[in-house]
């Protein structure tokens, strides 16, 4: 769920989107390898929404957990272990120095391409993972990798300075590790102060036709959490048809979030006045801007955000089960948390993290985000992004 910066910045910082269906394969850059695999059919949809819970996301079988005590107490010098990531990871250089100094082991990073295709590959592998851990599933796949009995159930010590509301994978099978919430940004130079958007019923407005630009759910992670916040405000009865009043005000839509904010948008300067991006892009806005600014030339609109929450999880079949463990609480300590904010452009999870002065500056915090469950989404995405393309795209 790694935020792209709000102005331009290297690419490797910027690619975005995901694609919930493989085509018919997927190559995935491995270290200095690469790896030509079929893709399977998506697992069958669980409960229709209103009936999902947190119980259909189980795996068939639980494995069993690895204890601290185990973590505790076993010798991991000269050991490697794999960190899977989506491509859009990012940290600083040396951040896992001090991890290594004090467990002995190396961290080794697999880019597996956007997290769609990183949980498909994973699935294929499951129980003879090609890593030991894996970095970037979010809230949106969160259900399909644990029923596909993807993970190995292990609690952080650390765990219990997260928001439990952040906590949604069951019996402990992934850790919750930064949050994000994707949001309506506008060019403030475009609106006065009480004419700006405030919240989604605005956009279909005539004050608003031809000014905003989202992205494709089935090839963006913005664009699909857009689309789950507008079925969350809006409901099964409703949301179909708030899509078609945006159709008729204008709508355009973009592939990806870099087409959608850096051109439409033209990072508060294009065409379209109002995109689809994050709560974090003010930040991001002041610390790339060139020629250099103190105040954010973008504004978000804080009460039509979906929130999103990346976990890290230990891949069942490593070899490494405690060394594994070892790294996923090194991922939720306070020196890798704080390491998040101005890289990954999301908010750590751990409270007791230090936020860089930067980002806190910048930052719009946002109070009641837009949420639908793991589960939930599991059940209802294909249905709700196959008639989004009947009703949008038609």
């Amino acid at each position: 769920m790694t935020i792209e910066p709000a102005t331009a910045v290297p690419a490797d910082r910027r690619r975005r989107g995901r694609r919930r269906r493989c085509g018919l394969g997927v190559i995935v850059a491995l270290l200095a390898g690469s790896a030509l695999v079929a893709c399977t059919d998506d697992a069958e949809p669980i409960a229709r929404p209103g009936e999902a819970s947190e119980a259909d996301c189980a795996p068939a079988t639980l494995p069993d957990p690895i204890s601290a005590a185990a973590v505790d107490t076993t010798d991991t010098t000269d050991t490697t272990v794999k960190l899977v990531t989506h491509d859009s990871f990012a940290v600083s250089d040396g951040i896992f120095d001090p991890f290594t100094e004090d467990t002995g082991i190396t961290v080794e990073l697999l880019a597996s391409g956007d997290a769609g295709s990183m949980v498909s590959q994973s699935i294929l592998t499951a129980g003879k993972p090609v890593a030991d851990v894996m970095f970037g599933i979010d809230t949106t796949f969160l259900c399909r990798g644990t029923k596909a009995g993807l993970f190995v159930p292990f609690r952080p010590a650390a765990l219990d300075d997260v928001d439990v509301a952040l906590q949604g994978a069951p019996d402990s099978l992934a850790t919750p590790i930064d949050v994000g919430d994707v949001c309506l940004n506008y060019a403030k130079a475009h609106y006065d102060d009480d004419m700006a958007p405030a919240g989604l019923d605005d956009l279909t407005g005539p004050a608003f036709r031809d000014q905003f630009v989202t992205e494709n759910p089935e090839t963006s992670s913005p664009g699909l959490a857009f689309l789950l916040a507008t079925i969350a405000t809006y409901g099964e009865d409703g949301w179909e048809n708030y899509w078609r009043d945006l159709r008729e005000n204008g709508l355009k839509v973009d592939s990806g979030w870099e087409e959608a904010y850096n051109g439409s948008f033209g990072a508060g300067s294009g065409e379209r006045s109002i995109v689809t991006s994050y709560a974090t892009s003010p930040v991001a806005d002041v610390l790339f801007a060139d020629p250099p600014r103190s105040e954010p030339a973008i504004g978000v609109v804080a009460d039509a955000c979906f929130r999103q929450v990346e976990y890290a999880g230990i891949l069942r079949g490593t070899e490494h089960p405690e060394a594994a463990a070892k790294l996923v609480a090194f991922l939720l300590s306070p020196t890798f948390q704080a390491d998040i904010p101005l890289n990954m452009f999301v908010e750590p999870v751990n409270d007791q993290t230090e936020i860089p002065a930067a980002f806190e500056a910048n930052r719009v915090p946002i109070e009641n985000p837009l949420t639908l469950s793991p589960a939930e989404i599991e059940a209802g995405r294909d249905r709700w992004t196959e008639r989004w393309t009947q009703i949008v795209l038609r």
